[in-house]
């Protein structure tokens, strides 16, 4: 009996590590939509801000290329949270050509670490950027001090 259950749990555990579907995101940043052939392709897919200091606003530039045969058009870009404010180009981006997307992380009020997505939805398939850092306090600057008259 123990010999059938743990045949069992052995064929559905296999079967379902491989019915899983798998995410188009790669860590190359490369996506398609099986319906286009328009493909974003992505130079980077995280970046790591380091040290950010408190108040200002960090700033990258996740450069892609379509490096498919139709016009690559980004149907939507979103950030995980309201602190981050990602730009995009509108246009279509033609074939061979590259853009890029903008991630704009407001430190106000944030210290610590800190990570967020970016969800880039096109016709080229769907990519997932990542911003990370950590937010430190701008270190007091020393206080003059007289001495004497």
């Amino acid at each position: 009996m123990k010999k059938i259950i743990f045949a069992l749990f052995a064929v559905v555990l296999t079967a379902s590590a491989f019915g899983q579907a798998t995410n188009p995101t790669t860590t190359t940043g490369t996506a398609t939509d099986s319906s286009s052939k328009a493909k974003i392709k992505f130079e980077l897919i995280s970046h790591n801000f380091g040290s950010v200091i408190e108040g200002q606003i960090a700033r990258y530039d996740f450069k892609f290329t379509n490096t498919g045969t139709d016009p690559l058009t980004l149907s939507n870009v979103q950030a995980s949270c309201g602190c981050t404010s990602p730009k995009w180009p509108r246009e279509s981006i033609a074939p061979g050509a590259s853009a890029v997307v903008t991630a704009e992380y407001n430190s106000a009020g944030r210290e610590g670490n800190f990570t967020k997505n970016i969800f880039v939805y096109s016709n080229g398939g769907d990519v997932t950027l990542t911003i990370t850092g950590i937010v430190v306090k701008e270190a007091e600057k020393p206080k003059s001090v007289i001495i004497g008259n």
